[in-house]
């Protein structure tokens, strides 16, 4: 059920790091939404085809991109597969904001090919978590970090065990255009935490859902699950296919 497409991201400069291949796990039923998902530091875009391929969502296609290999501040530079640069795990991080647009770009590229009736979404486990919530947050803005027009549609976001980058001042960015507010208010999303998450503390995800529901996101869902670490298990599973289900009707 899943093959490979090509790497590489159209608007990426030539000095940007390449992105590995992406792997696709094309829908079982009616093609009625396509989702990105995105892995966490360290994995690649076939860590999770077999997770999504048994889902109960027939109507669903999932591209599984895998990010560039990059040195990591946070781990004392050394190299693995990541989204972006990061220098610690915290709120008040400094954030990779050209690491964060290239792979944001990367992702509308993905989806930009896909049909006009097709329902568009991004989702990630961690690190891809972070990316999600970024895109959502470009999404709302009309623009990415840089300033480029932010070119997707997107009907839904998921993140599973993450954060959200660059959240200070967001609410007085999305507050500055009434425009914003409406794309924000009308973007549905889903966090999902684990309370003894010991690599993205549950205090991080949990403050990221309220600094978006506060700049005006008022589609938020944070769920959390009692005794889960920095993994998933079918508790959470079922609770994401559920609201994708509710939300895409896919």
């Amino acid at each position: 059920m899943s093959s490979n497409r090509g790497s590489g991201s159209r608007n990426l400069r030539r000095n940007t790091l390449e992105f590995g291949r992406t792997f696709v796990v094309m829908p079982k039923g009616t093609h009625q939404a396509t989702i990105v998902w995105l892995h966490g530091i360290g994995e690649k875009g076939s860590s999770w085809t077999q997770i999504l391929e048994t889902l109960p969502l027939p109507n669903i296609k999932w591209i599984c991109p895998s990010a560039p290999t990059r040195q990591v501040t946070l781990f004392g530079g050394y190299p693995c597969t990541a989204w972006f640069n990061m220098e610690s795990m915290s709120e008040d991080a400094c954030d990779d904001l050209e690491g964060l647009d290239a792979s944001a770009t990367h992702v509308a590229n993905l989806l930009t090919s896909e049909p006009d009736d097709v329902k568009l979404g991004v989702a990630g486990f961690s690190m891809g978590a972070a990316v999600a919530l970024y895109s959502a947050t470009c999404r709302a803005l009309g623009q990415y970090g840089n300033g480029n027009r932010y070119p997707i549609n997107l009907s839904a976001a998921v993140a599973l065990s993450g954060w959200l980058p660059c959240s200070r001042n967001l609410r007085n960015r999305v507050g500055l255009s009434q425009e914003a507010l409406r794309r924000a208010s009308s973007l549905p999303i889903l966090l999902c935490h684990g309370k003894v998450d010991d690599v993205v503390e549950y205090k991080l995800g949990e403050k990221s859902a309220q600094t978006m529901y506060s700049a005006g996101f008022q589609s938020v869902t944070f769920r959390t699950y009692n005794g889960l670490g920095h993994y998933t298990i079918m508790e959470e599973i079922n609770d994401v296919c559920n609201w994708i289900i509710a939300c895409l009707g896919a």
